[in-house]
Parts: structure tokens; C-alpha cells; sequence
């Protein structure tokens, strides 16, 4: 996945399409999301200020890796394929700053624990994205696009064969995350978060793309990533506090099931 990243990025061709436009659509549909999970969680299932978040979390943080991409890129092609690496140059950073920041204020407003302090937090998850080789990956990219340093000879060569099998491998290892993450409790709030990830996420998300005037074929990558089922990130939040397990892992394993049905119900409204 990092050399399918690094190679999108560095050979992408943005023609007249401001990434922007890309950043702003899909997280409006990332902050509608995420407020109606958390309030719903709160004010309805009668969850704390730190499940709320994670049910916001676990609504709006989409597998974007393992299969949005191999999925964009099998139903739109490389453009769609620029257009959701743009997407998660940012995505992470992003989802997990701000995951991490809203539990850490969750638990100040709680008394759970002595929080730490902002600065303190930040700096962690700068060491921890440093570390990430799909955050590497997108740099390399980036440096080598910015540099006009093309790809060629037998470096592209070996890049391009690593990248061919970034989506089957993605897919496999979907399968195999299952057999750990499986439904654990928390069944009626994972049911309604997944409801809100599958239908409300890429709806939002395509209201935001036609008001900012995205194109068409990114319109399209951008709501078939809002559409896939929720990313392990959700899980590996609540075991990093220590809350909410049953919640992210059931709303994962509920909307990897039932993810074909809702990808396929988008695909078919914007596709064909």
C-alpha cells in the first residue's frame, strides 16, 4: 500500500481540479457524521462523553486503505485513484488528531483521569504519523511529484509490480482482520452507527461534492470511500483509552457485511 500511494501521488496529474475541493466535500460529510453519531450515542443510547466520541469515530473513519482503494480504483480508474490519494495524504492525520484530541477532552469533562496536556498529545501523534509508512509513503510521493522526478527504468519497474498487489493483499487481510474484531456487544448503537457510516457518511459526503462543484469522477471516489465499511483506526482508538471495544468492533464487523450491499446500492446510483 505504501508504493501504490507513493506511485499514485508521484505520477498524478491534477489538471484543473483544486485538491481543496476534495478536502473541504468529504470531511463536511465527515463533521455531519460524526455530530449526529456522537449526539445520538449521548442523548439516545444514554453513552458517555468518551463512547459518543468513539461512536463518531466509528461512524465517519472509513477503511480507506484496505478497501477504499483497490475499490476506487477497480470502478473509476486512475482518476479516481488521484483523487482518493489526495484524499488520504490528509485523512489520517486528520481523523486521528482529532479523534485523539476529542477523547482527551471527553475525559477532562468525565474526571476519568489526569489528562494530558495538548501539546503533550500532538507531540505523540506526530512521532506515532512520522512512523507510518502509508504517511511515508504519501511524502515520498509528494517530494518526487513536486521535484518532477520521474519514475523510469527498472525503479518503476519494481514499483509497479509491488503496487499491482496492494489490492488483492488489501482485501485478503480485510478478511482476516474479521476473525479477531467480531461483534462484541453494544449491538443496538453499532447497528445504528452503521447505518449512519454506510448511508449518512456518502450521502452527506455527495451533498458536499456537488455544492463545492467537485467533478464527476471524483465525486464518485469521494462518496464510494465514504461508503465502505469502517477502518480498524476506530478500534485501535477505543484500545488505546480503553472504552468502547464492543462498539468499534461490532460496528466493523457490521459494516464489512453488510458493505457490499451499500457499495454496490452507491456504485449503481453514481456509476451506472
Amino acid at each position: 500500500m505504501p508504493v501504490l500511494l507513493f506511485r499514485t501521488i508521484a505520477e498524478a496529474t491534477f489538471t484543473d481540479e483544486a485538491p481543496w475541493r476534495i478536502w473541504v466535500a468529504y470531511f463536511a460529510g465527515v463533521a455531519v457524521t460524526w455530530t449526529i453519531a456522537h449526539l445520538t450515542a449521548t442523548l439516545v443510547f444514554r453513552r458517555d462523553r468518551r463512547v459518543g466520541v468513539l461512536a463518531g469515530v466509528s461512524s465517519a473513519f472509513a477503511n480507506t486503505v484496505f478497501i477504499g482503494l483497490p475499490l476506487v480504483a477497480n470502478i473509476i480508474g486512475k482518476d479516481g485513484l488521484v483523487a482518493i490519494s489526495v484524499l488520504l495524504s490528509v485523512h489520517l492525520p486528520v481523523m486521528m488528531v482529532a479523534g485523539t484530541l476529542m477523547m482527551e477532552l471527553a475525559e477532562r469533562r468525565e474526571g476519568i483521569r489526569p489528562p494530558q496536556s495538548v501539546i503533550a498529545v500532538l507531540f505523540g501523534l506526530c512521532k506515532s504519523l512520522a512512523r507510518n509508512p502509508l504517511v511515508i509513503g504519501l511524502v515520498c510521493g509528494a517530494l518526487f511529484h513536486l521535484g518532477g522526478v520521474p519514475l523510469q527504468g527498472s525503479g518503476k519497474v519494481i514499483v509497479d509490480q509491488i503496487a499491482l498487489i496492494a489490492s488483492p493483499a488489501a482485501l485478503i487481510s480485510v478478511g482476516m482482520a474479521l476473525v479477531k474484531y467480531g461483534i462484541r456487544g453494544n449491538v443496538a448503537p453499532a447497528m445504528t452507527m452503521s447505518l449512519f457510516k454506510l448511508f449518512l457518511l456518502p450521502a452527506s459526503v455527495y451533498v458536499a461534492c456537488r455544492l463545492v462543484g467537485l467533478a464527476p469522477d471524483w465525486t464518485a471516489a469521494m462518496v464510494l470511500t465514504a461508503a465502505v465499511p469502517t477502518g480498524v483506526n476506530a478500534w485501535l482508538l477505543a484500545n488505546h483509552f480503553n472504552v468502547g471495544h464492543g462498539l468499534a468492533s461490532s460496528t466493523i464487523t457490521l459494516t464489512t457485511m453488510a458493505g457490499a450491499l451499500s457499495v454496490s446500492f452507491w456504485t449503481w446510483l453514481l456509476v451506472f
